[in-house]
């Protein structure tokens, strides 16, 4: 059986003074690069072709590929789409939102040296992942109630330390003991019960995402000779992450005494910035292939804060339909994601073609949080625990036509998951038109991709549903401007 560790998500908020989990670890670390219309179009892999401002943030030794200054800015509309089977039943969701995926400006100056012929200079910016994102889940559980969740966690805790509105258990268990979704057994001080006894109710959950990381960036970068071209890229990477989940439980066919239903929202910001450093190089030993690599540095994020809160919800028999409200939970903390390193290869096919391919590693398993006033050690052994390394493939694919160019691409990227726990392996397909004016360029890409990952609502060492099984459909519909300057 899947451990719900590695998707079981928020709740862990509501279980812990802390709220960061290993899936946030994973959700920090994941890079599904965006940038302009031409490298999305083509799968992402452009790092040995270079004259790109995306290359900024693989490997910035293509930048000195650029023999021209540039300006390049580029809007688009992704989307979304969340479909979720549970106890066999479905549920679906989505969100379409409109943003810049790329923005940047590159310097290019003519040295006029026989050896060093191009330097290049770059400022901007290029996504690094979307966050955006509806999902809804729905179906009938005949074997368990989040509330047995809070019943485990609060036996053998005093009812004087639950009822503490400042206290451990503020977000989870002091709101439902206020509102007699747990109360202690009658001659007992620890020992606890809940109105729904037994099974049968309708569950779910509305989950609503958005955010992104977009890196800012400084590029420097140099052309020698024509046949090897190096580069390298200070990252400052802002991450910002915001989700907001409403989990219910209904008693349709009336069958549990005393009880009609409960829910509980709860709302997570996170927001950081950080900093890397990514070093490349190409060297191009005949005039009709490139080979390059790059590393990158883990980015250390040192200024992470997560904000967060919970409002329970109960509609009791005995008692007014009411609601509670936690604190707000503030929490400064540190975060460093794991180091990368990538491969390119570029077939040059005259000046009608090209084909381009990208390899990349990087080990999830390193990601790691830290903090002056918390160890974090069992959160990072699960980490180290959950995750393995990734093999990740790009490929594209470009052929001209007078002015107009014709794109195509693939990416792989293979599931952070250690010992099967879950799915999470993501695909997708790209394809993409250009016209160069001369003076500059329009470039339109459509991407498509899809991932499986399973997603539990709620557990505990003793407790866990039946897993969720979400699909995730996202498109793209990019489009660079483009001006040489």
């Amino acid at each position: 059986m899947k451990r719900s560790i590695i998707i079981f998500g928020l709740l862990a908020i509501t279980l812990s003074v802390f709220s960061q989990t290993v899936d946030d670890a994973l959700r920090y670390s994941q890079q599904f690069y965006e940038g302009t219309a031409r490298n999305m179009a083509m799968g992402s892999s452009f790092g040995a072709l270079g004259a790109d401002f995306s290359v900024a943030s693989t490997n910035p030794a293509g930048m000195g590929l650029f023999r021209s200054s540039e300006f390049s800015i580029t809007p688009e509309v992704s989307s979304v789409r969340t479909s979720s089977i549970y106890n066999g039943t479905y549920g679906e969701d989505s969100r379409t939102i409109f943003n810049l995926s790329n923005m940047g400006y590159v310097s290019a100056k003519n040295i006029g040296n026989r050896g060093w012929k191009y330097f290049q200079f770059a400022v901007g910016m290029n996504r690094l992942n979307n966050y955006n994102s509806n999902s809804y889940i729905q179906g009938e559980n005949l074997e368990n109630s989040r509330l047995d969740v809070y019943k485990e966690m609060a036996d053998g805790v005093n009812y004087t330390n639950i009822d503490n509105s400042n206290g451990n258990y503020a977000f989870d268990l002091y709101p439902a003991w206020y509102l007699y979704l747990i109360d202690t057994v009658p001659g007992y001080e620890d020992y606890y019960f809940t109105p729904v006894p037994f099974a049968g109710t309708l569950q779910q959950e509305s989950i609503r995402t958005k955010g992104s990381t977009n890196e800012w960036l400084m590029s420097f970068s140099g052309n020698y000779d024509d046949k090897l071209f190096i580069g390298a890229t200070v990252g400052l990477p802002y991450l910002r992450y915001y989700r907001e989940s409403v989990y219910s439980e209904f008693d349709v066919a009336d069958s549990i005494p005393y009880f009609n239903s409960w829910s509980v929202k709860e709302n997570l910001a996170t927001t950081g910035w950080g900093i890397n450093f990514k070093i490349g190089v190409i060297y191009q030993p005949i005039e009709w292939i490139r080979i390059g690599g790059a590393f990158h540095t883990p980015t250390y994020y040192w200024s992470m804060r997560d904000s967060w809160y919970t409002t329970h919800y109960a509609d009791l028999e005995w008692t007014d339909a009411a609601s509670m409200s936690s604190i707000t939970g503030n929490y400064n903390y540190n975060f460093s994601t794991p180091m990368r390193a990538l491969g390119d290869v570029a077939v040059l096919i005259g000046r009608i073609g090209s084909f381009s391919a990208e390899y990349e590693w990087t080990d999830y398993s390193k990601a790691k949080f830290s903090a002056r006033d918390y160890g974090f050690n069992d959160v990072n052994s699960d980490v180290r625990t959950s995750y393995q390394s990734t093999h990740n493939l790009r490929f594209g694919t470009e052929w001209r036509y007078s002015n107009f160019s014709f794109r195509g691409g693939y990416a792989l990227y293979s599931s952070p998951y250690a010992k099967e726990l879950n799915d999470g392996k993501r695909q997708s397909f790209s394809a993409g038109l250009g016209y160069n004016f001369g003076y500059g360029s329009i470039d339109f890409a459509y991407v498509r991709w899809v991932k499986n990952e399973d997603y539990y609502m709620y557990s505990s060492e003793n407790i866990q549903p039946n897993a969720v099984q979400n699909t995730y459909t996202g498109q793209h519909f990019v489009l660079t401007l483009r001006a040489r300057l």
